[in-house]
């Protein structure tokens, strides 16, 4: 039976080990701060925005949220950024993503101090993280590490594949994988004979934003499967190609109308030795691991 990888369980530790740093560091006087930006009103990104400022209640960390309307200019996001990366007391700064389409969302994320980089986007900290020095990792390819390493998964000389190459997930795990000694295969749609080459991954990581684009005819038998994927489902015959005869799922499916399904097909996980679940998986080590970083902003911006 193939193991699977609790992501919840181990977010809940990165959790415990960030509020021993910060009351460690509020006896110092210090208290790590996260400024987020939300720009209007997205139900989805308030509810999950909302939880990254309540991680920071929970966890000793000091959280300013700011909701600018939709109507809002690249040009007053500027400035609004300046003034975050002004104010001492705000070690990172968050801009929830998507921006309405009428805001430069590059402009902005290259804005942001590098040093207040909490999201890892800006291209200062790629570079650093490409060179191996320093800097604040993006927090979705770094719960990937987080994951394998505390999951006793071994990654130094294995093949790690990973499908998919933006900027935000998929070049960075990339990095952090040839980091921690891996030997890496960066994948992605234009790739020719794709199967043949996840078909060597000792570890395969699935982040193509496709609904169940890994075939049980591409997984290494014992591969580690590291599905960042999530993509909700609405329609019937997605359902029944996913999750037909699983009973659990046709009775959430049926409550809600829709369900989730990773870059992975299920069905592919019978194949693997290990496997991160969509939900459950991947998804709770983005807001662990922002926590981590703000704290890691606040000490490297006071040479701590």
């Amino acid at each position: 039976m193939p193991r699977i990888l609790d992501g919840a369980a181990i977010a809940a530790a990165i959790k415990q080990e960030v509020a021993a740093e910060a009351s460690a560091l509020a006896a110092k006087g210090i208290k790590p701060g996260l400024a987020a930006v939300l720009v209007g009103n997205v139900a989805a990104s308030e509810i999950y925005v909302r939880s990254k400022v309540q991680s920071c209640a929970d966890l000793g960390l000091y959280s300013d949220l700011i909701t600018p309307p939709e109507s809002i200019t690249t040009e007053e996001m500027l400035a609004l950024v300046a003034q975050l990366n002004a104010r001492d007391e705000i070690d990172g700064i968050l801009i929830q993503l998507p921006l309405p389409a009428h805001v430069d969302t590059k402009a902005l994320l290259d804005a942001v101090s590098p040093a207040k980089d909490v999201d890892g986007f800006h291209p200062v900290n790629a570079g650093r993280l490409q060179a191996g020095r320093p800097a604040l990792a993006p927090c979705t390819p770094a719960g990937i590490i987080e994951i394998l390493k505390r999951s006793g998964i071994p990654i130094s000389g294995q093949h790690a594949v990973v499908v998919g190459r933006s900027d935000i997930v998929g070049k960075p795990a990339a990095m952090l994988l040839l980091h921690e000694n891996a030997t890496v295969t960066i994948c992605h749609s234009k790739t020719r004979d794709l199967g043949a080459i996840t078909r060597e991954a000792d570890i395969l990581v699935a982040a193509i934003g496709r609904a169940g684009f890994i075939t049980a005819e591409m997984v290494k038998p014992g591969a580690a499967i590291i599905d960042v994927g999530i993509n909700r489902i609405t329609k019937r015959a997605e359902f029944d190609r996913f999750f037909a005869g699983d009973a659990k799922r046709e009775a959430a499916f049926a409550k809600r109308g829709s369900t989730l399904v990773g870059d992975v097909d299920p069905k592919a996980f019978a194949v693997a030795g290990a496997y991160t679940p969509v939900p459950g998986g991947v998804g709770p080590l983005t807001i662990a691991m922002l926590m981590s970083n703000t704290v890691r902003a606040a000490k490297m911006r006071r040479g701590l």
